[in-house]
């Protein structure tokens, strides 16, 4: 029967990453471990099948030399060997792709992190500060220092794995682990438990931090405190804090990336004779002079007034975007003052109006 193709099996393009690869061999051996098909033979062979793909496309060498001799090529580049990938044992490489998820929950001695969401001002946002946070976390019980045995006793290593929390088999050519059903993946059988924290090896407390929120930062974007998180159920180094940042919405500011955008109103009269305006920015009001004859939706620049570009140098700009606005009460002398403007303005005033007139003259014609 002939072999299939290699990228057929893993259902990739022959373009194909690196990262697409994993991710797709992941995702089949995931669907047709034996682990998750016990007896299943089909599934046992569409594992190998998948294992050989990846192990020959996944090696530069292997895969060009595949690429261009196909199947016939294998010969010269190594082939496939299941004892062996890219000169170590197949299980490592196994184990660094996917971690636990066939480990059954590996003995954990590491920390878990946290993840504390903070609100802030836009203001705060664009230029920094310092915020202190408190929250809830897991510390080492102080009683039974960690170990959550009673004082004067310690924990004894699990006769059935050995203290490793894990039990050990052999599938195929896979020697895959198994959280052990004696002590529940710890490692040690409890058999005097601490009476404060019961076992566990921790307690929670209250703990405040202080955290630093750069100039710059942008709504969703996550500050990691390492070691702040809390320790895990056996103790060891702590995890991190991930605090995630909100942004309240400004009264006046929106902004986007590093630039503030503002929508102000001015009279009709400072758009037709211009004026010199005073403009709201992060660093306090800013003289904004508006040339005669400004049309509502044009836009100033004031270069630097933004936000601070975050791990970055200098600022971006503040974008003042103008509308005019037209008097809705108008007293019998501004009436007058404005027919006699009408009376006295020049044909090419309005050239906006005047070149739309001219379209719709030209379609009522047709």
């Amino acid at each position: 029967m002939a072999k299939r193709d290699y990228y057929e099996i893993l259902s990739v393009s022959r373009g194909a990453s690196d990262d697409d690869l994993k991710k797709a061999f992941r995702k089949l051996a995931i669907q047709y471990h034996p682990d998750k098909n016990p007896g299943d033979k089909k599934a046992e062979e569409a594992f190998k099948e998948i294992n050989e793909a990846y192990q020959v496309l996944s090696d530069s060498k292997k895969r060009g030399m595949y690429d261009q001799f196909g199947h016939a090529g294998m010969g010269a580049a190594g082939g496939f060997d299941p004892s062996g990938f890219a000169g170590g044992s197949f299980s490592d490489i196994f184990d660094n792709i996917f971690g636990d998820i066939f480990s059954g929950g590996a003995r954990q001695t590491g920390g878990v992190d946290l993840r504390y969401n903070i609100e802030i001002t836009f203001e705060e946002a664009a230029l920094g500060i310092e915020k202190k946070i408190t929250f809830e976390k897991e510390f080492a019980c102080e009683s039974c220092s960690g170990s959550g045995a009673k004082t004067g006793t310690r924990p004894q290593a699990c006769k059935q794995c050995r203290g490793t929390g894990q039990v050990r088999f052999n599938q195929g050519f896979f020697t895959l682990a198994r959280t052990c059903p004696q002590c529940s993946g710890r490692g040690a059988i409890i058999e005097q438990k601490c009476s404060d924290c019961r076992g566990a090896g921790t307690n929670k407390k209250s703990h405040t931090v202080n955290v630093s929120i750069p100039a710059g930062i942008d709504n969703d974007q996550r500050i990691r405190l390492r070691g702040q998180g809390e320790i895990g159920e056996l103790g060891g180094t702590p995890g991190d804090l991930y605090v995630l940042v909100r942004i309240q919405e400004h009264s006046l500011f929106k902004r986007e990336g590093e630039h503030i955008i503002l929508e102000m109103p001015i009279t009709f009269s400072q758009a037709a004779l211009g004026a010199e305006i005073e403009v709201p920015s992060l660093s306090g009001p800013v003289k904004l002079d508006v040339k005669q004859g400004t049309q509502s939706g044009e836009t100033f620049r004031l270069r630097g007034k933004g936000i601070k570009r975050l791990n970055g140098s200098g600022h971006g700009d503040q974008f003042v975007r103008v509308t005019v606005e037209v008097p809705k009460h108008l007293t019998s002398k501004q009436k007058e003052l404005l027919k006699q403007f009408e009376k006295e303005e020049k044909p090419d005033a309005h050239p906006a109006v005047t070149s739309f007139l001219k379209k719709f003259k030209e379609i009522l014609r047709t």
